[in-house]
Order: C-alpha cells, then structure tokens, then sequence
C-alpha cells in the first residue's frame, strides 16, 4: 500500500482556505479559481488533511460524468422538470473520477476503512475538477457541522487533501461497496436466470416470499435515501445528481433488509440554497437550474429556492421509477433512459396512462402490482413526484410520511 494524515480529527470547525500552491497542501489551504470570478469557500479545518493520513489500496474503478451543453424548444426529446419541455444536448464530461480502496493511517481512527475518491488536477480534469472536489468537500463539511447531528444516510467525509501533481482526494468511511445500481442489476440478472432454467424447486410460497422481501427492501432503500434528501432540504442544500448510482449500500442481500443502510453520495453539483446566497448570486454548477426555474415562473429568491427542493424531489421520483421497475423485471427490459423516455416523452407524465399500457405487457406484471399496493398508493406517490407543475410536488418529508414510503402498503 502507498502512504498517502491528517494532522488531526479533531471535532472543530474553524474555516480554511483551499489553496492550488502544490507547496501549501501541508499547511491546509488550496486555491479555488472560478471561471467568472474566484471566490473563497470556507470549510471545516477538521476535514482539510495530508496525503499521510491515508494507507490506499486496489483501485475499485472510475467514473465520468454527462455535461449538458445546451437547452432549446421543441423537439422530440425532452428534460421536464421544471413544467417545461426542453431538448437537452448531452455530452462525456471531461472529469473522470478514481475509487480506492483505503483506511485511515494515524490517529484515533487508524484502521478506520475508507473509499478514497480521486478527482484529477487541472492539466487532467481543467479548473472544473477543482471546482467539483471543492464543492463536495464543503457540501460534506456544513452538512456535518450541524447542530442537529449527522445524519446517517448521507456518506461521511473524514478528510480532503492536494497532492504535488495537483489531485484532489477526498476520503469517505467505507458505507458499503455497493449502490443502488448495483442491487438493481444483480436482481435483475436473478429474474432473467431463474426464468430462463424454469426453476422446478420454486413453489408459489416460495415466490411470494421472495418479492415481499423485495418489496420491502425498495421499500427500506428509498426510505434512506429520501430521509438524506431531506436532511440536506432542511439545511439548504440540494443534491442535484440524485440516481441509482448514487446511493451507497451496506448490503444488497434481501434477506438482510433489517440492516440495510442507504447513503447518499456524490454531492459534487450539489447547491447551496441559503436565500442569502441567492441573493449574492454566487452560483456554482447551477446556472443551468436557474434557468430552468426563471422558465417555470421561479424568479425571486425564495421561489428559486422552492424550485430547487421541487427539482431534488422529481429526481427522486425518477428514482423510486427506477426501483419500482428493474429490480422486479428481468435484465435489459427497461433501464434509466427507457425508463424517463417513457414516462417524459411517451405519456408526458401521465401516469395513469403509463398503468395502463403496463398492464398489457407481462414482463412488467410484478412492478404493476408492486406500484398497485395499497389501492395503487406507488403511482399516486409518483404523479406526485413527478408532477409538472414544481409547486404542487410534495416535499422529502411529505414523501416519507406517504402511506406507499411507510410500509403500510407493503
């Protein structure tokens, strides 16, 4: 393993500077360059660490992220979150993320396992990968700092570091290795191979007591991650890339739902939504947002804020869409993208419409009927969610109190 510590872990929080001098990355400070104007993030000092804190292990993998480049009327394919159909161009963004393996090194946490996420220098990634690791550092610092506790169903950041070729490492506690993704697919993969051997020993009780277990492990994931979105919501904070991919898992075993524990990560667009920062308009990573909110009617401060809450929840919805559908159906029936294109294009967010035409297709019966529960209680839930109109979307806290999140429908 490469040495890669804090000079503490400590429990105060007093603000730093980041600074992009490879020479300052002991003295906790790096230099955040904007495209319009450089701007100061204050974090917590207790997060800002050294490359010795850290042993690193395997490489887990790399990610990129989408760009949207543009936004015009009309069209055939559509982005509707705002109560407006637009055509979105979407490109391969230039910022490619690594995962490692890793534990903490020195202190009273050494031992601790953590993920170490790697965001590339300027040569690599531009002055963008710098923007996005110091967004999600500070995002992680004023969500841990409050005074209401930590929440546990967002991922805990333990420490942040520069290295001499200008990387941006930030260190999160191991939550799992798994996402909600990942559950997804193996599910599916399982539907697809037990169709396919017609397995004999699978009686209608055994059956039945394999898709309560899936029910109520959905049930139990979105549970955890809309009680992270609302932890956020209440501190002013949006997600901004909320999916499957981004929520980390402890298990993805069904009969371990008891003990399941969903996180939510990947808070690099993440906004601040403080009235007050709108105001300032020290905006990063959310023109695009605002754009959409001022189409919609959103256009002073607090209605930009009750856009932004309203956009989180319809991604959220497309998340409870997601889960609804691929873990009970088999592989390669319906993904992310089939799914959205049917749900914003085919039935221009009609979900009644969208029942009916999956009623017909019996590769879609065990999702109907999951959706169907407690007097179709699933689909209510999301033509709430995902409603058109931002003002009439209920907010996290109305989605976990909703009869279909409570379990009771289950």
């Amino acid at each position: 393993m490469i040495l890669v510590s804090p000079d503490c872990f400590s429990t105060s929080y007093s603000s730093m500077l980041f600074s992009r001098n490879p020479m300052l990355s002991s003295q906790l400070c790096f230099t955040i360059k904007r495209t319009i104007q450089s701007r100061r993030l204050c974090i917590a000092s207790s997060l800002i660490t050294s490359p010795d804190s850290f042993e690193v292990g395997r490489l887990i993998g790399s990610y990129g992220f989408m760009n949207i480049t543009s936004y015009s009327a009309g069209g055939m394919d559509f982005e509707y979150s705002g109560g407006q159909l637009k055509i979105q161009d979407v490109g391969e963004g230039s910022v490619k993320i690594r995962l490692y393996e890793g534990r903490i090194a020195q202190g009273a946490l050494r031992g601790t396992p953590v993920v170490l996420k790697v965001y590339p220098g300027q040569r690599a990634g531009g002055i963008e990968a710098d923007k996005m690791a110091a967004n999600e550092l500070n995002a992680h610092a004023l969500l841990q700092s409050s005074s209401q506790g930590k929440c546990q169903n967002l991922l805990m950041l333990v420490g942040g570091f520069e290295t001499k070729t200008g990387e941006q490492w930030l260190a999160f506690r191991d939550g799992g290795k798994y996402s909600a993704a990942d559950y997804a697919k193996v599910t599916s993969e399982k539907n697809s191979k037990s169709i396919a051997i017609k397995e004999s020993s699978w009686n209608r009780f055994d059956q039945e007591q394999t898709i309560k277990r899936r029910r109520y492990f959905v049930i139990k994931l979105l549970q955890g991650a809309i009680t992270g979105l609302a932890y956020m919501h209440d501190h002013d904070r949006l997600h901004q890339s909320l999916g499957p991919s981004s929520v980390v898992l402890n298990t993805i075993a069904e009969r371990e739902a008891p003990y399941l524990v969903p996180r939510l990560r990947d808070l690099a667009f993440s906004v601040d939504i403080r009235i007050s920062n709108l105001e300032d308009g020290l905006w990063s990573f959310s023109e695009g947002l605002w754009r959409r909110a001022i189409a919609a009617g959103a256009s002073t401060p607090m209605e930009k804020q009750a856009f932004g809450i309203a956009d989180d929840i319809y991604e959220a919805g497309l998340l409870l869409a997601y889960l609804a559908f691929v873990p009970f159906c088999e592989a390669g029936i319906v993904d992310t993208l089939s799914l959205q294109r049917l749900l914003e294009n085919t039935f221009r967010l009609d979900l009644e419409a969208m029942r009916e035409y999956c009623l017909a297709d019996d590769r879609l019966e065990e999702a109907v009927k999951f959706l169907d529960l407690g007097d179709r209680a699933g689909w209510q839930l999301l033509q709430a969610m995902l409603n058109p109109d931002f003002r009439k979307r209920p907010i996290a806290e109305a989605v976990l109190n909703h009869r279909f999140m409570t379990g009771t429908a289950v």
